[in-house]
């Protein structure tokens, strides 16, 4: 049933109904959105799988680009599989456990994600700005120590989002609107006020990934300055080009998220279908784009996935 009366206030599961207006191309949407799954599945183990085995690749860029391969991996398994289910067997009964699990899971690994872009701009920074001193900067011991740091910001500041939620009554209707769960889609249907919630929310998305933003600007900020005080064009051009994978998945994840969430709390005139086509797109290009653009844009990593694909002998 979709709606409750007043006494039943916590549903035992929640009812995802996918795209609304767009129910009937849900077949035709899977099979991009599974192409692009499995894509980013292949894409972020070889990834994984690459830079762990050459010992080469253990240098602070791609350390930290291993730690955003797994919270892409966490962030598009913890929607794809259920999303999947719903378009192929009209499946959108999700246990109000799990929904609440989702909500966790893909927003405090999205903030990881966010935190690991900082990450790898302040390795930019210090490689660029600092070079004498990158390796004795960024030890693997301070690596470690800030992968942990930025895992247990998301895990601190978005573990609070279950238990609001949780607290909150659901009398009117237990359908979602969405695709998965998310914070405000649930929000949208809870039957009380909300705005002590939403404040919150809204402080910790400026906490994290606008915060984040805002320094990965500055750190560009000091690395143009340093790179116009280059002496030759192709030195100036040559050091910039170390900073273009990194630039090209910061436009990737950072718009459609931006996107996402402005319109879900000022974007009153936008269509529903057209949010959460974007949201859905946040959740699966990333980690689909991500070890494509570094894959293709870095030598090391290139030259490394040849190797162990191509299927040619080498030539003696």
């Amino acid at each position: 049933m979709s709606t409750y009366n007043k006494t039943d206030v916590h549903p035992s599961t929640f009812i995802l109904i996918g795209i609304p207006g767009l129910e009937a191309a849900h077949i035709w949407i899977s099979i991009p959105f599974c192409v692009v799954y499995v894509l980013a599945l292949l894409g972020n183990c070889s990834l994984l799988f690459i830079i762990k085995t050459d010992s080469s690749l253990h240098e602070p860029m791609y350390l930290f680009l291993c730690m955003l391969a797994v919270a892409d991996l966490i962030v598009c398994t913890t929607a794809v599989p259920k999303l999947l289910s719903l378009f192929w067997f009209h499946d959108g009964e999700i246990r109000f456990e799990a929904c609440l699990t989702q909500v966790f899971l893909i927003h405090s690994c999205s903030t990881m994600e966010s935190g690991f872009f900082l990450a790898m701009a302040f390795d930019r920074y210090v490689a660029i700005c600092n070079p004498l001193r990158h390796s004795a900067i960024l030890t693997h011991a301070v690596i470690g120590r800030m992968g942990l740091g930025i895992v247990l910001r998301g895990t601190a500041l978005l573990s609070p989002h279950p238990f609001l939620l949780r607290w909150l009554p659901y009398c009117r209707t237990n359908i979602i609107s969405h695709t998965y769960c998310e914070f405000m889609a649930l929000i949208k249907i809870a039957c009380a006020e909300t705005r002590v919630r939403r404040a919150y929310s809204l402080v910790v998305a400026f906490l994290t990934g606008g915060v984040d933003f805002i320094l990965i600007i500055c750190s560009y900020v000091l690395i143009l300055h340093t790179v116009f005080h280059l002496p030759s064009k192709e030195a100036r051009l040559k050091t910039l080009g170390t900073c273009g994978s990194h630039i090209c998945v910061i436009l990737v994840s950072y718009t459609p998220a931006f996107f996402s969430f402005l319109t879900h709390r000022f974007g009153h005139h936008v269509a529903p279908h057209v949010h959460i086509v974007v949201a859905n797109i946040y959740l699966l290009v990333p980690p689909m784009v991500n070890p494509i653009i570094y894959g293709v844009r870095t030598k090391k990593i290139r030259d490394r996935f040849l190797k162990f694909f191509s299927f040619s002998k080498p030539v003696s």
